[in-house]
């Protein structure tokens, strides 16, 4: 059967070390302590409902109710500790700093606290205590703290001790691209360009490259050595696809040789907000959102016009189903910004999550009208109808983003292909065969569309000994697929190869347990093969997971007349004779 098609994953930095290596003691589960009870005479409700919002991560909530209880219970370590997180959350990192000092005062430790202290110092540009309150973790060696140390130390001035301390990190396994990254970046914000360039170009720090921000920063320390065709040739071997309006914008002012400013970091204040981001990227792939979202906040309080930021932060509330919360960073992004475009189409997903679908759509729709020549806007129209199942109105938004293709790229093969969807879901089974084949053409192995056409094919009953053909292609590049391994069964069963068919349709099964379709394959599977019982127990399955309802129907008519009978009153061809097998 077709895949569902997958929401990309929002991007994150390659291999990084985990949370233990950043020298972070951050609870796992929950934020808010759970072994500080509320004394007597405090506000037991407001605790409660406090801690049921921080366990949803509904951060405005938690920060409201826990406002509420610290009124009558107002050193409460667990009350102040999740009062701290979830201001730093809705990012009043402010507030949080000064319950973080009442904490400190009683002795308390808090990661979150120290967090918005060191925030504090840092916007007040006092990097001798910020000096002073990273020391003995960078004594320990945590990445967090050695970092913040470097970067206080350029901000004192001392540059020879800051890259110093850098490049002690840098000889640490495990860390050296954190720390030739950091090194690069003070380095050029001094405008030491020829030191910077040395470290970026330096082959054994190839990990480098794999990160965008080190490759726009790299692109800009050369253009500042009067190096834009260098830049150029980092920018094309670097990047492939559609280029982004940023990467577009970039290569337009090095084309025309202009010498692009270095602003990616230009000060310690900018390197510590670097530091924070970096951090953030590194837990988003082992912490949990709140953790990763509390450094992406200082990240933003520091360097509040830096949109990546914006964007990891909006990202994270709307995995949290803070939809509110994300719309409103979402809208901060300026119309200006290369990063416009990302942030409207972030903010119409979290409006089309909050349930406000139209709304979600015009969004779109006005992005589109401000970029008509903008292939992602039209895209994002074209897939929300698609989601919302307007199956012509995403075929014609299809067409018109591939309209502004040109010459189709082996890139572009998902817009053919999903074009092709709705073309098969408005019954043109010929503009499905067409889009599908083009998708091909551009990309000759993409699983999802050799298993989409063969499946297709298969359910028609028509061209069946191609289609086998495109699902075993499909299945050799994704065999954990349970999908495209249930149209592979699903083949042989249309081509009377049912023995054949069990084993595939039972590994199918296991791979997608509560799929009703899978399901009900693999029941008349088995009724084909003489395990009528077992057909019988696989459709009363199928029917508890849901199906739709026109499935569902067909479902009970086999139980209720069994297979033959269902395929002689739909006028199909009677299933072939085999010899019955003895239940298992």
């Amino acid at each position: 059967m077709p895949m569902p098609l997958s929401k990309a994953s929002r991007p994150l930095i390659g291999p990084v070390v985990l949370a233990l290596l950043l020298g972070l003691a951050w609870p796992h589960g929950p934020v808010l302590a759970q072994d500080a009870p509320v004394e007597a005479g405090g506000d037991a409700g407001a605790f409660l409902a406090a801690r049921a919002a921080a366990g949803r991560s509904d951060h405005a909530a938690a920060a409201d109710w826990f406002a509420r209880a610290l009124l009558s219970d107002p050193k409460n370590p667990s009350l102040l500790e999740g009062a701290i997180v979830a201001n730093i959350g809705i990012g009043e990192l402010g507030p949080a700093a000064n319950m973080a000092r009442v904490l400190q005062e009683a002795g308390v430790a808090s990661q979150a606290g120290y967090l918005a202290l060191l925030v504090e110092a840092i916007e007040a540009g006092d990097y001798e205590r910020v000096l002073d309150m990273s020391a003995e973790g960078a004594g320990k060696g945590a990445l967090l703290d050695v970092l913040v140390t470097a970067w206080a130390q350029v901000g004192l001035g001392r540059m020879s001790e800051a890259t110093a301390t850098l490049d002690q990190l840098s000889d640490t396994q495990g860390m050296t691209t954190f720390g030739m990254y950091h090194k690069a970046l003070a380095l050029a914000s001094a405008g030491d360009y020829k030191g910077a360039d040395r470290i970026l170009a330096d082959p054994d720090r190839g990990a480098l490259h794999m990160l965008r921000r080190a490759v726009l920063a790299y692109a800009r320390i050369l253009s500042q050595l009067e190096r834009n065709g260098d830049a150029l040739a980092l920018l094309e071997t670097s990047f492939t696809g559609e280029p982004d309006p940023e990467l577009e914008q970039l290569r337009r002012r090095l084309a025309a040789g202009e010498p692009v400013p270095f602003d990616s970091v230009t000060n310690a204040r900018e390197g510590l907000a670097e530091v924070f981001y970096t951090v953030a990227m590194a837990l988003g792939q082992e912490g949990d959102a709140t953790h990763t979202l509390i450094y992406a906040r200082a990240a933003q309080a520091l360097r509040p016009d830096q949109d990546d930021t914006a964007l990891l932060v909006a990202g994270l509330l709307d995995e949290e189903g803070q939809y509110d919360l994300a719309i409103e960073v979402y809208a901060a992004v300026p119309a200006e910004s290369p990063a416009f475009h990302i942030a409207e189409i972030g903010r119409a997903e979290a409006t089309r999550s909050a349930g406000r679908t139209e709304a979600a759509i015009e969004i779109l729709q006005g992005l589109a009208r401000a970029k008509p020549d903008l292939l992602v806007a039209h895209v994002a129209i074209a897939d929300a109808y698609r989601r919302d199942e307007r199956f012509a109105e995403a075929r014609e938004v299809y067409t018109t983003a591939i309209d502004l293709l040109g010459t189709p790229r082996p890139e572009n093969w998902a817009l053919f292909f999903s074009r092709g969807i709705c073309a098969e879901r408005l019954g043109d089974f010929e503009g499905t065969v067409a889009d599908m084949r083009e998708a091909l053409r551009l990309n000759p192995d993409q699983p999802q569309v050799l298993n989409y056409l063969g499946y297709s094919y298969v359910d028609r009953g028509e061209n069946l000994e191609e289609a086998l053909s495109m699902i075993e292609r499909a299945v050799a590049r994704e065999p954990g697929s349970g999908y495209i391994i249930d149209s592979l069964a699903w083949a042989y069963f249309r081509l009377g190869r049912y023995e054949e068919a069990v084993e595939p349709m039972e590994r199918a099964s296991l791979l997608e347990p509560v799929d009703p379709i899978v399901t009900d394959h693999l029941g008349d599977v088995y009724w084909a093969v003489g395990r009528k019982r077992e057909a019988e127990f696989q459709w009363h399955r199928a029917l508890s997971y849901g199906p739709e309802e026109k499935d569902a129907l067909r479902i009970r008519r086999k139980l209720e007349i069994g297979l033959d009978a269902v395929l002689a009153e739909e006028g199909a061809p009677p299933l072939a004779p085999v010899e019955a097998k003895a239940t298992p």
